[in-house]
């Protein structure tokens, strides 16, 4: 790894670190000052969330999040726009970038300390959710040229669905990311922390546009492989029991698929993959709880139907514009 993409990085980390911790020192009270509900009454309830919420609570969370999604979609079309090259250095686009994502965490830092409430007021758990189990299946289809589908298989998809993917996947993922971020307010639980600390690292990806960073191997596995790291950690944290579901779920997409993207040889790919069957099978046995063993194609069954869903979807619309422009000439 070159010096300028090693430091960009780190920097990225460091910046992603720095940003935790003011939340973790400013948000201790919150719960002093406002009155959350703090009690989960149904699956996809979402807990941090005041009792009533006040019309300015509303107001400025979905004005934060429609502008901040807006201009850092404006950005990627003019940075597109210009067809640039790869390089390390920062342009005016990831400097745009930076100074938006930059102002929008004040601005949410300030809307959470004066009314709370983020989007989860109006809309369920399940769309932020959703909108990161879609990147990282959009993610696969992405990566899959370059390290395939599964067990470094490649899939021949049709040569107009990856172009629409490589050409949108930006605006998809800022849009994941951004909604995300403004779901929660900036509250300083384990989980709070450690979501915010990965949006972070995701927001720094979008700075790094056709920066050489954006490309490399090891960052863009660790963008993707951590949400096993967040996923697991904040289960354990809430005493849901369902843990092992994340830990070895994402555990077994980074050994069908993941692992394949950043030059690992094929002794050592086994080794990982023998250790992962073993260490799992040890856990359901010793746990005896040998039907739970379900628990680990759970999240990868999830991504590759979504995969074939998304591929259906572009198949069935891409037949009916070639059928359209067929009979309109």
């Amino acid at each position: 790894m070159k010096t300028s993409t090693r430091n960009t990085i780190l920097s990225s980390i460091a910046t992603a670190f720095v940003l935790s911790t003011v939340i973790w020192l400013t948000a201790g009270s919150l719960a002093s000052r406002f009155d959350v509900v703090n009690e989960k009454y149904f699956s996809f309830y979402y807990p941090w969330q005041t009792r009533n919420p006040t019309t300015m609570a509303y107001v400025t969370a979905w004005t934060g999040y429609a502008l901040h999604n807006i201009l850092a979609w404006v950005i990627i079309y003019m940075a597109k726009k210009e067809k640039p090259k790869y390089q390390n250095g920062f342009r005016w686009f990831n400097w745009a970038m930076l100074a938006v994502n930059g102002i929008f965490y004040l601005l949410h830092w300030i809307q959470t300390q004066i009314w709370y409430d983020g989007l989860a007021i109006a809309v369920p758990e399940v769309t932020s959710q959703g909108s990161v189990v879609l990147m990282l299946v959009v993610i696969l289809i992405l990566e899959t040229p370059r390290r395939g589908l599964a067990f470094g298989k490649k899939v021949k998809f049709h040569k107009r669905f990856m172009q629409v993917v490589r050409e949108y996947h930006g605006y998809l993922f800022s849009w994941g990311i951004i909604y995300t971020f403004w779901y929660h307010p900036m509250e300083n639980t384990f989980g709070h922390l450690a979501g915010f600390f990965y949006i972070f690292l995701l927001l720094a990806q979008s700075v790094l546009l056709f920066n050489r960073a954006h490309l490399n191997k090891y960052w863009t596995f660790l963008l993707e492989a951590f949400v096993l790291i967040h996923g697991t950690l904040v289960a354990i944290s809430q005493g849901t029991g369902i843990w092992p579901m994340f830990a070895f779920g994402f555990g077994a997409m980074i050994v069908l698929t993941q692992m394949y993207g950043i030059g690992l040889n094929t002794w050592v790919r086994r080794a990982l993959a023998v250790s992962f069957v073993v260490g799992i099978s040890l856990y359901y046995a010793l746990s005896g709880n040998i039907a739970g063993l379900n628990e680990v194609v759970r999240i990868p069954f999830i991504d590759y139907l979504l995969i074939g869903l998304l591929y259906l979807i572009f198949l069935a619309v891409n037949g009916l514009v070639s059928l359209s422009s067929k009979k309109a000439t």
